[in-house]
């Protein structure tokens, strides 16, 4: 069976300034996650299903999904801050949305297969497609709790522009994951990569640090397991009364890690991230991208 991708794009992009899901950054007007659904393709995925808000519905159907008909299958979900639990309500002031994992279970009645999930935003290249795909596809088909992701080195995943957020890991002698911390603001300082702790301190860190970007592979029964925890997560007061606070995907798998549930094996991967975080990421990364069709590696239209 062949896994299926699924695209987290229900985020605004507060820093970038605008819909940067949908910003043309490649010479036909291609945007990042165009180039991911065509790695994607090429590494041997399916399906793709995207997760957004309803509110750009129709403009996503219109440039995004038509450029996909014949090429590969593709649905759409719909994150929003109702989708709660029976039993539970949103915040009345909650403008925020409930956070990543939150958005992945907006996936469970669409997705019966492995699958990886990614952001819309980070350009990740076809080698962390080519190696989470491979882990995926090779999986005894009933497989439960064998995880991986993709761990980028945090010195190949920083912005020029200001801090990143990325979840900080760390593994064991067989590769697997043991823990990973969301850091919100990291970034070079006096050469050294540091990231700012929970008492506003900067904690410097190696560069080949593996780091969480969003490249994560599970199995269906993960949507079972983020239900139940989900209840557990809005039954904490401090979460209900915290108008920001959120059900990333690090939270869950370090659960689910600590619990014995899962194991998630961490594949290396030296590539370099780029990205959109900030307005003035832009300009780099178009140049990167046209550099890449220059190549070779891409054609110069994607998807004809």
């Amino acid at each position: 069976m062949k896994p299926t991708l699924v695209l987290l794009a229900a985020g605004m992009g507060s820093r970038y300034g605008g819909l940067k899901q949908l910003d043309g950054l490649g010479p036909n007007g291609e945007t990042i996650m165009d180039y991911s659904i065509y790695d994607a393709i090429q590494a041997g995925f399916g399906k793709i299903v995207f997760i957004i808000r309803k509110d750009f519905e129709d403009e996503f159907r219109e440039k995004i999904l038509k450029k996909y008909e014949g090429h590969v299958p593709a649905e759409l979900c719909f994150q929003s801050l109702d989708a709660l639990p029976e039993g539970f309500s949103c915040p009345k002031d909650r403008v925020k949305p409930w956070g990543t994992n939150h958005a992945v279970l907006m996936a469970k009645d669409v997705v019966k297969e492995p699958f990886c999930v990614i952001n819309c935003d980070d350009f990740y290249n076809r080698d962390c497609f080519k190696v989470i795909g491979k882990f995926l596809s090779e999986l005894p088909e009933g497989s439960r709790g064998k995880y991986a992701m993709v761990g980028f080195r945090v010195g190949n995943t920083l912005s020029e522009n200001g801090t990143v957020a990325r979840g900080i890991c760390s593994k064991d002698e067989n590769e697997n994951l043991t823990t990973v911390v969301e850091r919100t603001e990291i970034m070079r300082i006096d050469g050294k990569v540091s990231y700012k702790d929970e008492n506003g301190e900067w904690v410097a860190i190696e560069d080949n640090t593996p780091v969480s970007m969003n490249v994560w592979g599970f199995t269906p029964e993960y949507f079972e397991y983020s239900e139940e925890y989900f209840k557990e997560f809005l039954s904490k007061p401090e979460n209900m009364t915290n108008l920001k606070s959120e059900f990333f995907i690090p939270l869950m798998v370090n659960k689910l890690i600590n619990d014995g549930t899962a194991t998630v094996k961490v594949l290396d991967t030296t590539s370099k991230w780029f990205g959109v975080t900030y307005a003035a990421d832009r300009p780099g990364t178009v140049e990167r991208i046209q550099k890449l069709v220059d190549e070779g590696i891409y054609p110069e239209k994607l998807f004809k």
